[in-house]
């Protein structure tokens, strides 16, 4: 509840919060756009592949033209202007970076900046949910170890969903199920990105125009962008993933409490403290009036006549018996809210959420028959979608998480549904080494 007031402070002292963003892209923008807007934050420098892309988006957010003069890290934090460069691990690395947001949305490069970023002594804010769900819990536990922090990015629906799961924990409430919601229909699985914009209402050309990337939103739609945030939701807050994935249920926030309880009280759990995914239309594909696509929940319990009856006496949301409640937030500001992160870490060296445990994995599952010696080409992509699952259900099948599901060639067959394996895969080309070597490191977090 102070966040504001110490920025202002830092401000006053003339010791901004020296912000290092890598990855320019939708997220980073809108980062950006608010940060000049945030007394007590000072963006040193921004990364990317391409400096005219940065410029380009910068000039999309109306970027102050005098912020980004600088040549180099030291001229910025003497100037307060922004220095813009190619060159990831040296704005990371440079002393006067106090918290990286890493933002580039490649899992492999995500793990490479925010091990660079604990080793340099800097706090991480990990935009970057698909290298978070690749190795998360041992950047964690290396953060950790070096004094620094490592946060989920607040705005993104998985710390905002931690967060209610907080809320709910501290307020000595049981949470019965968690997560967000989305648009939903099992046929999405099989889109690609050339049926994607189908299915949006929209033609190539418009996609084009408005500068959409046709595998950002394939993702989205297929339920692997759903897949991965709710492995990094159950991997922060302990709550278990769907044995066989995520059921993606209709409903309307008016349905959460009846529908997401125990099915020995009228819902569709197996069980108590789950993390799923809502649908904001039925399975014939009409609206839900009350729908949370862009929002989050969580479902708790009123284990006494008491609570009960509270919740009677203030309103509470609750299903027909009284006994289980919900609470949501209709939407989220994605990228626009992320300074909460970068404040959390810096001042109050606290996390907006952190994958303390490996419970759950997204895994790669074939869109359609594959056959020996295709390339599957990851999240987004044509040939496989992410699915939810235990963790140890992963780890005993050798599944192939969806964030190493991209340039490597099958040597043998897949059929449609299946999940794809290791076994199934010819030997990876180099590249993916850190990766793998923090995935083995995984096994050692999950026993903990």
């Amino acid at each position: 509840m102070n966040l504001h007031r110490l920025l202002l402070q830092r401000q006053a002292q003339g010791r901004p919060v020296r912000v290092a963003v890598i990855g320019a892209g939708k997220f980073g923008s809108m980062f950006l756009h608010q940060a000049p807007r945030t007394p007590g934050l000072h963006v040193l420098g921004i990364a990317d592949l391409s400096i005219p892309r940065i410029r380009a988006n910068l000039a999309r957010i109306h970027w102050p033209e005098e912020a980004g003069a600088a040549p180099d890290a030291a001229t910025a934090a003497r100037t307060g202007a922004t220095w813009l460069t190619e060159d990831s691990l040296a704005l990371i690395g440079d002393p006067h970076v106090e918290v990286v947001v890493e933002a580039t949305g490649d899992p492999a490069a995500g793990l490479r900046h925010a091990r660079h970023a604990i080793r340099n002594g800097k706090h991480v804010v990990m935009v970057n949910v698909e290298a978070d769900v690749l190795a998360g819990p041992v950047l964690a536990r290396e953060a950790a170890a070096a004094g620094v922090v490592y946060s989920m990015a607040y705005g993104d629906q998985p710390a905002l969903v931690a967060e209610l799961v907080d809320t709910i924990r501290t307020g000595g409430f049981q949470v019965v199920a968690a997560g967000k919601g989305t648009k939903y229909l099992p046929a999405y699985h099989a889109s690609t990105p050339e049926t994607v914009w189908d299915f949006y209402g929209l033609t190539a050309d418009q996609a084009r125009e408005g500068g959409m990337n046709p595998r950002m939103f394939n993702s989205f739609l297929d339920g692997t962008k759903s897949g991965i945030e709710a492995a990094a939701i159950a991997n922060a807050t302990g709550l278990a993933p769907p044995e066989d994935g995520l059921a993606f249920p209709p409903a309307g926030t008016s349905q959460l409490p009846d529908l997401l309880r125990p099915r020995e009280a009228g819902g569709i759990l197996a069980r108590k403290g789950v993390v799923e995914v809502v649908s904001s239309l039925t399975r014939d594909g009409a609206e839900i009036p009350d729908n949370l696509r862009w929002g989050v929940y969580v479902v708790f319990e009123g284990d006494t006549e008491y609570a009960r009856r509270c919740f009677a006496e203030y309103g509470v949301a609750t299903d027909s018996t009284g006994r289980y409640a919900a609470l949501w937030r209709p939407y989220h500001f994605i990228g626009l809210e992320l300074g909460v992160s970068v404040a959390s870490a810096a001042l109050r060296r606290e996390p907006t959420g952190c994958s303390e445990r490996w419970a759950a994995d997204c895994v790669a599952i074939a869109k359609r028959d594959l056959r020996v010696g295709e390339a599957l080409d990851g999240e987004g992509g044509a040939t496989v979608w992410g699915k939810c699952i235990p963790s140890t259900r992963s780890s005993a099948l050798g599944a192939v998480p969806i964030g190493l599901a991209h340039g490597v060639t099958l040597a043998r067959a897949v059929p449609q549904g299946a999940l794809v394996t290791e076994a199934d895969l010819r030997p990876r080309p180099a590249g993916a080494e850190q990766a793998l070597e923090m995935r083995a490191a995984l096994q050692s977090v999950s026993k903990d």
